[in-house]
């Protein structure tokens, strides 16, 4: 039985109180969540990169967990301080999340988010990914206190990794309230198909290309050595990842010193050598895109292949390919495949109103700064899956 009445403002204007029932006290979990942040600057497990790490720091702050509430039911309403018609909001109940096979990190951050709602969680991993879910979990346990989080994880949460074709996936659909899926359609439609309970929702994020735009007079070396982070980190495998770099106001000729740019960049950047296979893998993608007609060059410890040319040209299924291309705003918009998810930008201004109705006559669902292409929230896809995870109950007096 929830046990925890916590009110806002009301996130449409109206100056309505909103009440959210939960069975934690939303403060507690915060609390416990950003006490590990202390802990986790001293310690890292073996089984994350040091910039996964890093952003689960960050992820921690107070500030960003109490951004899913503030976004969705409004601020912090002081006590008596709003007196007009309710709204109440209540947990569906559990959750059931199925990962993918590349991005591991969504998994911890994903149960960060639902841990806020104070509902059982049942995630699969991905079957051929590292399992950082299990692995945070663990140092979290390790690290926390004795306290409502530690009680949450410990007796809501359940972890394994099994193939799709396993029956705990029909387990999984069945019990959950809400299913949240990250993968490729096909996996999305099978869990789809399982017999769910009804009133239930789902949630399905599937197969999206990102791509990054840049303007040539905003090419500074911080810009750049971004953009090499925001590649290297996942290569083509995450769906926030540029599948392109496409540079406005740059003659194609110039194109070549902006490459010759990033790669004198790219060991402080990026200044970890890529594994023997992927380096392999890059020497022969840069001789296919040559044959294709790329202008194919790769970058220090051949640890990516960056390639000029038209974007007609044909891509190369590698890893660590990147084609930088030109192009006018209306032409490139047009050119966007029917799954764009991300754009990072790169402006030498914000974007005014034209970049706004350019944007507005595509399915792009996030249009951020560079920097921000992997940061991950509780609006996705342009679904606010996180308030998703409450249903509504009108209240009237």
């Amino acid at each position: 039985m929830s046990e925890h009445l916590q009110g806002f403002s009301g996130s449409d204007g109206s100056g309505g109180r909103v009440e959210v029932t939960l069975p934690i006290s939303p403060r507690l979990l915060i609390e416990d969540w950003a006490s590990l942040q202390s802990s986790m600057v001293k310690t890292m497990p073996e089984t994350f990169t040091r910039d996964e790490w890093a952003y689960l720091i960050s992820f921690l702050s107070p500030e960003n967990l109490w951004r899913p509430f503030r976004e969705s039911f409004g601020q912090e309403a002081k006590d008596g301080a709003v007196k007009k018609a309710v709204s109440l909001y209540r947990p569906r109940g559990q959750v059931g999340l199925w990962l993918p096979n590349n991005v591991s990190l969504l998994g911890p951050l994903t149960m960060i988010l639902l841990s806020l709602t104070g509902q059982r969680m049942d995630i699969k991993v991905g079957s051929r990914s590292a399992d950082l879910t299990s692995a945070f979990v663990e140092f979290v346990l390790s690290k926390l206190k004795p306290g409502p989080l530690a009680t949450l994880l410990r007796s809501q949460l359940h972890c394994a990794t099994f193939p799709r074709t396993d029956e705990r996936n029909a387990r999984m659909a069945a019990e959950s309230k809400v299913r949240i899926v990250f993968g490729g359609d096909e996996a999305a439609e099978a869990i789809d198909r399982l017999p769910h309970p009804p009133g239930s929702v789902g949630y399905y994020f599937v197969d999206k290309r990102s791509e990054a735009w840049l303007e040539a007079a905003a090419l500074s070396d911080e810009t750049l050595s971004t953009l090499i982070k925001v590649f290297t980190i996942y290569g083509r495998a995450g769906c926030t990842s540029p599948r392109r770099a496409v540079i406005f106001g740059a003659k194609p000729g110039e194109v070549s010193a902006i490459r010759d740019r990033l790669f004198a960049l790219w060991p402080k950047a990026w200044p970890r050598k890529p594994p023997m296979h992927i380096a392999s893998e890059n020497i022969m993608a840069r001789q296919w895109a040559a044959a294709v007609g790329w202008d194919a060059a790769t970058a220090p410890n051949h640890a990516a292949t960056l390639c000029i040319g038209d974007t007609e040209l044909q891509e190369i299924d590698t890893l660590m390919f990147l084609p930088l291309t030109t192009g006018e705003r209306e032409s490139v918009t047009r050119s966007l495949p029917a799954n764009i998810q991300t754009v990072g930008h790169a402006l030498a201004t914000p974007p005014d109103a034209a970049w706004l109705a350019a944007i507005a006559r595509t399915g792009i669902k996030r249009f951020v700064p560079l920097g921000q292409m992997h940061h991950f929230g509780p609006t996705w896809d342009g679904y606010e899956f996180w308030k998703g995870l409450f249903e509504r109950v009108e209240v009237g007096g």
